[in-house]
């Protein structure tokens, strides 16, 4: 079977906003998406959103939403899907599978949300949903509180990590002055990242707010084909491969020092591409929190477990390094709207791969990986894409 295509995309400003709805978000993503791809709406055979909510906006059916923010799509079928912060995944994921089956042969993908509505206590009551609610649900700190606990054991077991944690935050914001999309566009420093200060307080057990994603409001949206569209303004972008792994949710039968679902998912995404992570020149990863991606380079496989820290001490994972990670930022500065998060990293992916990434541009770039995963490394997704 022949790999799919991302064949145009849009991509909103991410930060606080207020005075956007859901319909002007989908709105600004979707129609240049589907522009980009040289279509017109009526071109649409499937919609499909991602849209976490869990009771950030009053709005629900968020599937439905679409045709009221572009009428154009009264009658064309749409679904809403969630999946934690891997919602944007699992919208791209059931494209992929509509696609497959030969029921479509165009689809869009939106991934939207609009987090800054609530108190931030309220928020972080939300998000603690995506633990294991019977046995974690009460953490202080909410869900930066549940990888604070992850953090400290690492620490606990392989020594004081601050030093590493600081060059994660540093490096990402960093590389997200140069993303015209990113919530916090601020080189913040190592020193600032490293050290406890009243503007950089600690959080949850070792992280300090410059450990932790921002609460962002945006949209990103994907059009998606079976093969190059000839009437397209950008570069087609192919799947070589893509995965998916679950984890258990409780944090209580794992390792919570390792993401064993994450590297499962790294190993069979990386073999069904006939691709080793040699091959891979950059990738965006899922760093909710800098010690998620301390952990994701260990399941990647750049350094064993425990080792993580020297992947990026050693600058291999700094955009001058072997394998640059979150060339846009990653969540850290580009925010981290759940249901938007899996679609925007793609976007950010066929921007690299079709050499349209600007001052973010990973020179040379052929071959990139979009890793998103839903929770404390729950639901695992990898894609692998090529330039065409």
């Amino acid at each position: 079977m022949n790999q799919p295509y991302i064949v145009g995309w849009g991509h909103t400003q991410f930060g606080k906003l207020d005075s956007i709805d859901m319909e002007q978000l989908i709105r600004e993503a979707a129609l240049p998406a589907i522009a980009s791809a040289g279509l017109e709406p009526s071109d649409i055979d499937g919609i499909f959103v991602g849209h976490f909510n869990g009771g950030f906006v009053p709005q629900d059916f968020s599937g439905a939403m679409i045709a009221v923010a572009i009428p154009e799509f009264r009658h064309t079928p749409s679904v809403r899907l969630e999946n934690a912060c891997a919602t944007g995944s699992a919208a791209i994921w059931a494209a992929l599978d509509a696609l497959a089956s030969g029921r479509i042969k165009r689809a869009l993908v939106v991934g939207m949300e609009k987090m800054n509505t609530l108190p931030n206590q309220q928020i972080g009551e939300i998000l603690l949903k995506c633990s294991y609610v019977k046995e974690e649900g009460d953490t202080p700190g909410g869900f930066a509180g549940v990888f604070g606990q992850i953090a400290g054991e690492y620490f606990k077991r392989f020594g004081d990590q601050s030093d590493a944690l600081a060059a994660i935050s540093a490096k990402n914001h960093a590389n997200g002055v140069h993303n015209p999309y990113a919530h916090m566009k601020r080189d913040l420093g190592f020193d600032f990242c490293r050290n406890p200060s009243d503007k950089n307080p600690f959080v949850a057990g070792p992280l300090k707010r410059s450990d932790c994603s921002l609460v962002t409001d945006g949209a990103a949206a994907l059009v998606l084909s079976l093969e190059p569209l000839p009437g397209a303004k950008v570069p087609a972008v192919r799947w070589r491969s893509r995965t998916h792994v679950n984890e258990f949710l409780p944090l209580s039968r794992r390792d919570p020092t390792r993401f064993e679902g994450a590297a499962m998912t790294w190993q069979k995404g990386l073999a069904a591409a006939n691709a080793s992570l040699s091959d891979i020149h950059f990738v965006e990863t899922h760093d909710c929190f800098t010690i998620a991606e301390l952990l994701e380079y260990e399941a990647m496989g750049l350094a064993p477990q425990g080792q993580g820290a020297r992947v990026i001490l050693d600058g291999v994972t700094r955009m001058d390094g072997k394998l640059p990670v979150n060339p846009s930022g990653g969540l850290k500065s580009r925010g981290h709207p759940i249901g938007a998060t899996g679609v925007s990293q793609h976007v950010m992916a066929a921007m690299q791969l079709s050499g349209l990434a600007g001052d973010m541009q990973v020179r040379g770039a052929n071959v990139g990986a979009v890793f998103n995963m839903g929770g404390a490394a729950v639901a695992n997704y990898l894609s692998v894409l090529e330039a065409t």
